[in-house]
């Protein structure tokens, strides 16, 4: 029992590290986005991936676990926000676009890779909604990026 316990504590960890990052990866962009709704969509990814990471942290200690509480650099790296930084300098609001659907789509593949895990249902409920989140997350930026595509054109 504490095993299984100890795993779900590692992959709610593992998604807070994902939701820290998204926070973070989202407020660089919003911070050098050039249209004002840009800023406002990301500001909006940032809250929502802040709200996602409490949520898990909460479950965390509900099993008696210590949540993380930060993004890690080196996690950073793996989850594709690294680049918005170098991204962002140029104030390319499509290429902005781009990293961020590319930060969703390894957010997309953590969510999936809990969800094939044997998880409590509680847990199992709160996981699959927030992956429903990252999916809208991804389907906007997606959206959003192909609209600039064709405003650059």
């Amino acid at each position: 029992m504490a095993n299984d316990r100890d795993d779900t504590i590692d992959i709610l960890n593992d998604l807070i590290e994902t939701s820290k990052d998204g926070e973070q990866g989202y407020r660089t962009c919003a911070e050098d986005a050039r249209d004002p709704q840009l800023k406002q969509v990301f500001e909006e990814g940032a809250s929502s991936c802040a709200r996602g990471a409490s949520e898990l942290q909460a479950l965390v200690r509900r099993l008696g676990g210590d949540p993380d509480k930060r993004g890690s650099v080196s996690g950073a790296v793996h989850r594709g926000w690294v680049n918005i930084k170098s991204v962002v300098s140029a104030r390319d609001d499509h290429a902005i676009l781009s990293e961020c659907e590319r930060g969703e789509d390894i957010a997309k593949a953590k969510y999936r890779k809990a969800l094939e895990r044997d998880l409590p249902p509680e847990i199992r409920q709160v996981v699959e909604s927030q992956y429903q989140g990252v999916l809208r997350n991804h389907d906007r930026a997606r959206s959003l990026r192909d609209r600039y595509a064709t405003a650059k054109s």
